[in-house]
C-alpha cells in the first residue's frame, strides 16, 4: 500500500514538473511587444531577429531578448556650443534635435551612446555651417541653417538606424562687445534712413511746388488765351458793325463806354464829389444823337 502511494506521489511530481516546464517554455517562446517598442533577439550571442509590436514567437532557451528599444521620438537635451562666423564674430548657439530609432539592430550594435554621438555630430555641423556665413546671414537665414543642419545630421546618423525628425536653433547669443557694436551700427543705420527719408521728402516737396507753379502758369496762359480770344471776337464784331453801319457805330460804342465809365465812378462808395471831364456832357449828347440817328 505504501509503495502504491509513493508511486502515485512520484508521478504527480513528474507531471507537475512537466507542466511547469511547458509553462516556462511557453513564457520563453511567446513575446508580446508593446506598440512603442521593438525587441532585439540574439541566439548564442548573434543577432537573430527584431520583434515588432504584437505577439511574436521565438525558440525557447535558444533565443533571448537582449535589447528592448523604444521607437518613440526623442529630444536631445538643449546643447550650447561656440562658433565663429566668417567675419570673425564669436557666437554661442543653442540647438535642440529630435530623433527616433527606426532600425534597432543598427543602433544597438553600431553605436554605444546614441545621444552623445548625435550631440557631437550636431556641434560639429553647427560650427562648420556658421563658419561659412557672416553674422548678418546667421541672423537672417536661420531657417536655411536649420535645414542644412537637419540634412547633414540625417546623413551622418543614417548608418545608426536613426531618423532625425527635427532640428532647431533656439537662440544665437553674442558677447557684450559685439552686441554694443551692433547697437551702434543699428543706430547709425536708423540715422541714415532718417536723413534719406527727410531728403526724399524735401525733394518731393520741391517737385510738388514746381508742379503747382507749372499748373498755375498753364492756367494763367489759358486765361490769357481766352481773354485774347474774347478781345479778338469783340474787335471782330465791332469791325463788322463798322463795316455794315459806318463810322457812326464806332462812335456810338465809344460814347456808350464813356457813359458806363461815368456811371461806375458815380456809384462808388464814399464819393461826395465827382469830377467830370469837360467833354463829359458832350459824350452824353453824342450818344443820344447817335441813338436818334440809328432810330
Amino acid at each position: 500500500m505504501d509503495e502504491i502511494i509513493n508511486g502515485l506521489g512520484g508521478g504527480n511530481i513528474v507531471l507537475l514538473l512537466l507542466a511547469a516546464f511547458l509553462i516556462l517554455t511557453v513564457l520563453r517562446g511567446v513575446k508580446i511587444v508593446p506598440q512603442s517598442e521593438k525587441y532585439v533577439v540574439e541566439r548564442f550571442g548573434r543577432l537573430q531577429s527584431v520583434l515588432g509590436p504584437g505577439i511574436n514567437f521565438i525558440v525557447p532557451f535558444l533565443d533571448r531578448v537582449r535589447h528592448k528599444v523604444s521607437i518613440l521620438e526623442r529630444q536631445l537635451p538643449t546643447a550650447s556650443q561656440d562658433a565663429i562666423t566668417s567675419d570673425n564674430v564669436l557666437v554661442q548657439v543653442e540647438t535642440s534635435v529630435f530623433y527616433r530609432i527606426l532600425e534597432p539592430e543598427k543602433t544597438v550594435y553600431r553605436i554605444r551612446d546614441v545621444d552623445a554621438a548625435i550631440a557631437t555630430t550636431v556641434a560639429g555641423i553647427v560650427r562648420a555651417g556658421i563658419g561659412e556665413m557672416e553674422l548678418d546671414e546667421v541672423q537672417s537665414n536661420r531657417q536655411q541653417l536649420i535645414s542644412q543642419i537637419k540634412q547633414q545630421v540625417a546623413d551622418a546618423v543614417d548608418d545608426w538606424g536613426i531618423e532625425v525628425t527635427r532640428a532647431e536653433i533656439l537662440d544665437v547669443n553674442l558677447d557684450a562687445q559685439t552686441r554694443e557694436a551692433m547697437l551702434q551700427q543699428l543706430n547709425a543705420e536708423r540715422a541714415r534712413r532718417a536723413q534719406v527719408t527727410e531728403a526724399e521728402g524735401t525733394r518731393r516737396a520741391v517737385e510738388l511746388q514746381a508742379d503747382a507753379e507749372l499748373y498755375a502758369a498753364q492756367k494763367e496762359a489759358e486765361a490769357r488765351r481766352v481773354s485774347a480770344d474774347a478781345e479778338a471776337y469783340a474787335t471782330e464784331v465791332v469791325a463788322k458793325a463798322i463795316k455794315e453801319n459806318g463810322i457812326e457805330a464806332a462812335q456810338y460804342q465809344v460814347a456808350l463806354k464813356q457813359v458806363e465809365a461815368l456811371t461806375a465812378v458815380g456809384a462808388g462808395e464814399g464819393k461826395q464829389t465827382i469830377i467830370l471831364p469837360a467833354n463829359a456832357l458832350d459824350a452824353f449828347g453824342d450818344a443820344f444823337k447817335l441813338l436818334k440817328g440809328k432810330v
